[in-house]
Protein backbone atom coordinates (compact mmCIF):
# COMPACT_ATOMS: atom_id res chain seq x y z
CA UNK A 1 0.00 0.00 0.00
CA UNK A 2 1.33 3.44 -0.98
CA UNK A 3 0.64 6.11 1.64
CA UNK A 4 1.19 9.89 1.60
CA UNK A 5 4.32 11.27 3.23
CA UNK A 6 2.85 12.22 6.62
CA UNK A 7 0.54 9.21 6.74
CA UNK A 8 3.58 6.99 6.24
CA UNK A 9 5.31 8.77 9.15
CA UNK A 10 2.33 8.15 11.43
CA UNK A 11 2.24 4.50 10.37
CA UNK A 12 5.96 4.07 11.08
CA UNK A 13 5.71 5.78 14.48
CA UNK A 14 2.81 3.57 15.58
CA UNK A 15 4.54 0.42 14.31
CA UNK A 16 7.84 1.34 15.99
CA UNK A 17 6.06 2.12 19.25
CA UNK A 18 4.22 -1.19 19.23
CA UNK A 19 7.32 -3.28 18.49
CA UNK A 20 9.58 -1.55 21.02
CA UNK A 21 6.88 -1.45 23.69
CA UNK A 22 5.91 -5.09 23.17
CA UNK A 23 9.54 -6.25 23.46
CA UNK A 24 10.24 -4.20 26.57
CA UNK A 25 6.82 -5.00 28.04
CA UNK A 26 7.48 -8.73 27.66
CA UNK A 27 10.88 -8.30 29.34
CA UNK A 28 9.28 -6.31 32.18
CA UNK A 29 6.61 -8.97 32.58
CA UNK A 30 9.26 -11.70 32.83
CA UNK A 31 11.23 -9.63 35.35
CA UNK A 32 8.16 -8.92 37.50
CA UNK A 33 8.85 -11.67 40.11
CA UNK A 34 12.38 -10.35 40.59
CA UNK A 35 11.20 -6.72 40.76
CA UNK A 36 8.52 -7.60 43.31
CA UNK A 37 11.08 -9.41 45.50
CA UNK A 38 13.52 -6.50 45.33
CA UNK A 39 10.78 -3.96 46.08
CA UNK A 40 9.62 -6.07 49.02
CA UNK A 41 13.05 -5.73 50.64
CA UNK A 42 12.96 -1.94 50.35
CA UNK A 43 11.05 0.63 52.35
CA UNK A 44 7.47 0.53 50.97
CA UNK A 45 7.56 4.07 49.59
CA UNK A 46 10.74 3.33 47.62
CA UNK A 47 9.57 -0.13 46.60
CA UNK A 48 6.35 1.35 45.22
CA UNK A 49 8.36 3.85 43.17
CA UNK A 50 10.54 1.05 41.82
CA UNK A 51 7.51 -0.93 40.67
CA UNK A 52 6.00 2.16 39.05
CA UNK A 53 9.28 2.72 37.21
CA UNK A 54 9.30 -0.85 35.91
CA UNK A 55 5.67 -0.52 34.82
CA UNK A 56 6.14 2.80 33.01
CA UNK A 57 9.54 2.12 31.46
CA UNK A 58 8.36 0.22 28.33
CA UNK A 59 5.92 2.96 27.31
CA UNK A 60 8.31 5.80 28.23
CA UNK A 61 11.21 4.32 26.29
CA UNK A 62 9.01 3.49 23.29
CA UNK A 63 7.77 7.10 23.24
CA UNK A 64 11.38 8.29 23.37
CA UNK A 65 12.30 6.07 20.42
CA UNK A 66 9.38 7.44 18.39
CA UNK A 67 9.85 11.11 19.33
CA UNK A 68 13.65 11.15 19.52
CA UNK A 69 14.67 8.76 16.73
CA UNK A 70 11.91 7.76 14.32
CA UNK A 71 10.35 11.16 13.71
CA UNK A 72 13.59 13.23 13.36
CA UNK A 73 15.31 10.65 11.14
CA UNK A 74 12.26 10.34 8.89
CA UNK A 75 11.78 14.10 8.50
CA UNK A 76 15.51 14.68 8.00
CA UNK A 77 16.38 11.82 5.64
CA UNK A 78 13.18 10.72 3.92
CA UNK A 79 12.63 12.69 0.68
CA UNK A 80 9.18 14.19 0.28
CA UNK A 81 7.04 13.16 -2.65
CA UNK A 82 8.87 9.87 -3.19
CA UNK A 83 6.29 7.06 -3.44
CA UNK A 84 7.14 4.10 -1.25
CA UNK A 85 5.31 0.88 -0.59
CA UNK A 86 4.22 0.19 2.98
CA UNK A 87 4.39 -3.49 3.84
CA UNK A 88 1.64 -5.56 5.40
CA UNK A 89 3.70 -6.28 8.53
CA UNK A 90 4.24 -2.56 9.11
CA UNK A 91 0.53 -1.87 8.69
CA UNK A 92 -0.41 -4.66 11.12
CA UNK A 93 2.08 -3.39 13.73
CA UNK A 94 0.78 0.17 13.27
CA UNK A 95 -2.82 -0.95 13.75
CA UNK A 96 -1.79 -2.89 16.85
CA UNK A 97 -0.05 0.21 18.25
CA UNK A 98 -3.11 2.34 17.51
CA UNK A 99 -5.38 -0.22 19.16
CA UNK A 100 -3.15 -0.37 22.25
CA UNK A 101 -3.33 3.40 22.70
CA UNK A 102 -7.06 3.54 21.93
CA UNK A 103 -7.78 0.83 24.50
CA UNK A 104 -5.71 2.48 27.26
CA UNK A 105 -7.05 5.99 26.57
CA UNK A 106 -10.63 4.68 26.54
CA UNK A 107 -9.99 2.83 29.81
CA UNK A 108 -8.58 5.94 31.48
CA UNK A 109 -11.37 8.15 30.13
CA UNK A 110 -14.01 5.72 31.42
CA UNK A 111 -12.37 5.72 34.85
CA UNK A 112 -12.26 9.53 34.90
CA UNK A 113 -15.95 9.78 33.99
CA UNK A 114 -16.94 7.27 36.67
CA UNK A 115 -14.73 8.99 39.23
CA UNK A 116 -16.25 12.41 38.43
CA UNK A 117 -19.74 10.92 38.71
CA UNK A 118 -18.86 9.33 42.04
CA UNK A 119 -17.46 12.61 43.41
CA UNK A 120 -20.60 14.44 42.31
CA UNK A 121 -22.85 11.86 43.96
CA UNK A 122 -20.84 12.02 47.20
CA UNK A 123 -21.04 15.80 47.24
CA UNK A 124 -24.81 15.76 46.66
CA UNK A 125 -25.63 13.25 49.39
CA UNK A 126 -23.05 14.22 51.99
CA UNK A 127 -22.61 16.76 54.74
CA UNK A 128 -19.36 18.66 55.14
CA UNK A 129 -17.75 18.59 58.57
CA UNK A 130 -14.35 19.58 59.86
CA UNK A 131 -12.69 16.65 61.59
CA UNK A 132 -10.44 17.28 64.63
CA UNK A 133 -6.96 18.36 63.58
CA UNK A 134 -7.93 18.79 59.91
CA UNK A 135 -7.74 22.07 58.01
CA UNK A 136 -9.97 20.86 55.17
CA UNK A 137 -13.50 19.59 55.56
CA UNK A 138 -14.51 15.99 54.90
CA UNK A 139 -17.65 14.63 53.28
CA UNK A 140 -19.74 12.47 55.59
CA UNK A 141 -22.22 10.22 53.81
CA UNK A 142 -25.08 8.13 55.13
CA UNK A 143 -24.19 4.64 54.00
CA UNK A 144 -24.92 1.18 55.35
CA UNK A 145 -21.51 0.00 54.15
CA UNK A 146 -18.41 1.37 55.87
CA UNK A 147 -16.54 3.82 53.68
CA UNK A 148 -13.25 5.71 54.04
CA UNK A 149 -11.64 6.91 50.84
CA UNK A 150 -9.67 9.73 49.26
CA UNK A 151 -11.14 11.04 46.00
CA UNK A 152 -9.65 13.40 43.46
CA UNK A 153 -6.13 13.73 42.08
CA UNK A 154 -5.13 17.35 42.70
CA UNK A 155 -7.96 18.72 44.85
CA UNK A 156 -8.42 15.70 47.07
CA UNK A 157 -11.32 15.16 49.42
CA UNK A 158 -11.83 12.58 52.18
CA UNK A 159 -15.15 10.72 52.11
CA UNK A 160 -16.19 8.85 55.26
CA UNK A 161 -19.43 7.15 56.20
CA UNK A 162 -21.26 7.93 59.41
CA UNK A 163 -20.97 4.29 60.47
CA UNK A 164 -17.18 4.63 60.53
CA UNK A 165 -17.35 7.88 62.52
CA UNK A 166 -19.54 6.16 65.12
CA UNK A 167 -17.31 3.08 65.36
CA UNK A 168 -13.90 4.73 65.73
CA UNK A 169 -12.44 6.60 68.65
CA UNK A 170 -10.89 10.02 68.15
CA UNK A 171 -7.35 8.61 67.99
CA UNK A 172 -8.36 5.85 65.57
CA UNK A 173 -10.17 8.29 63.31
CA UNK A 174 -7.15 10.60 63.34
CA UNK A 175 -4.90 7.70 62.29
CA UNK A 176 -7.28 6.80 59.45
CA UNK A 177 -7.37 10.38 58.19
CA UNK A 178 -3.57 10.56 58.28
CA UNK A 179 -3.46 7.36 56.23
CA UNK A 180 -5.70 8.85 53.54
CA UNK A 181 -3.74 12.12 53.55
CA UNK A 182 -0.59 10.06 53.01
CA UNK A 183 -2.12 8.69 49.81
CA UNK A 184 -2.67 12.28 48.72
CA UNK A 185 0.93 13.22 49.50
CA UNK A 186 2.16 10.25 47.43
CA UNK A 187 -0.16 11.20 44.51
CA UNK A 188 -1.53 7.66 44.44
CA UNK A 189 -4.76 8.62 42.67
CA UNK A 190 -2.74 10.28 39.90
CA UNK A 191 -0.55 7.18 39.71
CA UNK A 192 -3.68 5.09 39.27
CA UNK A 193 -4.67 7.24 36.29
CA UNK A 194 -1.20 6.89 34.76
CA UNK A 195 -1.38 3.11 35.20
CA UNK A 196 -4.65 3.09 33.27
CA UNK A 197 -3.13 5.28 30.54
CA UNK A 198 -0.03 3.12 30.13
CA UNK A 199 -0.69 0.63 27.30
CA UNK A 200 -0.54 -3.09 27.89
CA UNK A 201 1.71 -5.50 26.01
CA UNK A 202 -1.20 -6.22 23.67
CA UNK A 203 -4.28 -4.02 23.14
CA UNK A 204 -6.68 -6.09 25.27
CA UNK A 205 -4.14 -8.03 27.36
CA UNK A 206 -2.42 -5.74 29.89
CA UNK A 207 0.17 -8.30 31.05
CA UNK A 208 1.21 -6.20 34.08
CA UNK A 209 -1.49 -7.25 36.54
CA UNK A 210 0.88 -8.76 39.12
CA UNK A 211 3.14 -5.71 38.96
CA UNK A 212 0.24 -3.32 39.48
CA UNK A 213 -1.18 -5.41 42.34
CA UNK A 214 2.22 -5.42 44.05
CA UNK A 215 2.42 -1.63 43.65
CA UNK A 216 -1.06 -1.19 45.18
CA UNK A 217 -0.03 -3.30 48.15
CA UNK A 218 3.18 -1.36 48.77
CA UNK A 219 1.31 1.93 48.31
CA UNK A 220 -0.97 0.94 51.20
CA UNK A 221 2.02 0.01 53.34
CA UNK A 222 3.73 3.30 52.48
CA UNK A 223 0.61 5.23 53.49
CA UNK A 224 0.48 3.27 56.75
CA UNK A 225 4.13 4.13 57.46
CA UNK A 226 3.64 7.83 56.74
CA UNK A 227 0.48 7.92 58.86
CA UNK A 228 2.09 6.45 61.97
CA UNK A 229 5.53 8.09 61.48
CA UNK A 230 7.19 5.53 63.74
CA UNK A 231 4.90 6.34 66.68
CA UNK A 232 3.85 3.21 68.57
CA UNK A 233 0.61 4.75 69.80
CA UNK A 234 -0.38 5.75 66.26
CA UNK A 235 0.51 2.27 65.00
CA UNK A 236 -1.81 0.69 67.57
CA UNK A 237 -4.57 3.18 66.74
CA UNK A 238 -4.37 2.55 62.99
CA UNK A 239 -4.27 -1.23 63.48
CA UNK A 240 -7.32 -1.06 65.74
CA UNK A 241 -9.12 1.15 63.22
CA UNK A 242 -8.47 -1.33 60.40
CA UNK A 243 -9.91 -4.17 62.48
CA UNK A 244 -12.96 -2.13 63.57
CA UNK A 245 -13.78 -1.03 60.02
CA UNK A 246 -13.37 -4.60 58.76
CA UNK A 247 -15.85 -5.83 61.41
CA UNK A 248 -18.45 -3.35 60.16
CA UNK A 249 -18.87 -5.45 57.02
CA UNK A 250 -17.92 -5.21 53.37
CA UNK A 251 -16.72 -1.75 52.46
CA UNK A 252 -18.35 0.30 49.74
CA UNK A 253 -16.62 -0.23 46.38
CA UNK A 254 -14.30 2.62 45.46
CA UNK A 255 -13.91 3.93 41.91
CA UNK A 256 -10.68 3.25 40.05
CA UNK A 257 -9.30 6.73 40.74
CA UNK A 258 -9.87 6.72 44.51
CA UNK A 259 -7.93 5.11 47.34
CA UNK A 260 -9.88 3.24 49.98
CA UNK A 261 -8.76 2.40 53.49
CA UNK A 262 -9.71 -1.23 52.91
CA UNK A 263 -8.63 -1.44 49.29
CA UNK A 264 -7.63 -5.09 49.56
CA UNK A 265 -9.27 -7.12 52.31
CA UNK A 266 -6.89 -10.01 51.69
CA UNK A 267 -3.99 -7.81 52.83
CA UNK A 268 -5.65 -6.79 56.11
CA UNK A 269 -3.92 -9.31 58.37
CA UNK A 270 -0.51 -8.50 56.92
CA UNK A 271 -1.07 -4.75 57.35
CA UNK A 272 -2.14 -5.23 60.96
CA UNK A 273 0.88 -7.46 61.64
CA UNK A 274 3.20 -4.80 60.22
CA UNK A 275 1.65 -2.10 62.39
CA UNK A 276 1.90 -4.24 65.52
CA UNK A 277 5.32 -5.71 64.76
CA UNK A 278 8.30 -4.60 66.82
CA UNK A 279 10.38 -4.04 63.70
CA UNK A 280 7.95 -1.54 62.24
CA UNK A 281 9.66 1.78 61.63
CA UNK A 282 8.86 4.96 59.83
CA UNK A 283 10.42 5.48 56.45
CA UNK A 284 13.21 8.02 56.79
CA UNK A 285 12.66 11.20 54.87
CA UNK A 286 15.39 12.30 52.48
CA UNK A 287 15.13 15.99 51.75
CA UNK A 288 17.94 15.76 49.20
CA UNK A 289 16.26 12.97 47.22
CA UNK A 290 14.27 15.30 44.88
CA UNK A 291 17.46 17.25 44.07
CA UNK A 292 19.37 14.08 43.26
CA UNK A 293 16.54 12.76 41.08
CA UNK A 294 16.24 16.07 39.23
CA UNK A 295 20.01 16.23 38.63
CA UNK A 296 20.14 12.65 37.35
CA UNK A 297 17.15 13.30 35.08
CA UNK A 298 18.80 16.40 33.60
CA UNK A 299 22.06 14.52 32.95
CA UNK A 300 20.23 11.61 31.36
CA UNK A 301 18.12 13.93 29.21
CA UNK A 302 21.22 15.79 28.04
CA UNK A 303 22.97 12.53 27.14
CA UNK A 304 19.95 11.28 25.20
CA UNK A 305 19.61 14.57 23.30
CA UNK A 306 23.30 14.48 22.38
CA UNK A 307 22.96 10.89 21.18
CA UNK A 308 19.83 11.59 19.14
CA UNK A 309 21.33 14.70 17.53
CA UNK A 310 24.34 12.78 16.26
CA UNK A 311 24.09 12.16 12.48
CA UNK A 312 25.19 8.52 12.80
CA UNK A 313 22.28 7.84 15.16
CA UNK A 314 19.75 9.38 12.77
CA UNK A 315 21.11 7.45 9.79
CA UNK A 316 21.00 4.18 11.74
CA UNK A 317 17.43 4.89 12.82
CA UNK A 318 16.45 5.66 9.22
CA UNK A 319 17.88 2.34 8.05
CA UNK A 320 15.74 0.57 10.64
CA UNK A 321 12.68 2.47 9.39
CA UNK A 322 13.44 1.49 5.81
CA UNK A 323 13.60 -2.15 6.90
CA UNK A 324 10.38 -1.82 8.91
CA UNK A 325 8.34 -0.23 6.16
CA UNK A 326 9.01 -3.02 3.67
Amino acid sequence: MILPYLARLVCLCLAAFFLVHAALGLAASLLTPWAVRVAGRMAPVHGARLLLGVRFFPAAFAIFVVAGLCTPSYLYLEPQGAPEETGVACMVAALAGLAAWAFSVARAARAMVRSARHIRECRERSREIRLPGERNTAWVIESAAPCVMLTGMFRTRIVVSRAVLAALSAEELSAVIRHERAHGAHRDNLNRLLLLLAPGILPSAPGFRRLEQAWARLAEWAADDRAVAGNTRRSLSLAAALVRVARLGSTAPAPALATSLMADGADLSERVDRLLGPAHRATPRHDREPILIASASLLLTGALIAMVAHPVTLHSAHKCLEFLIQ
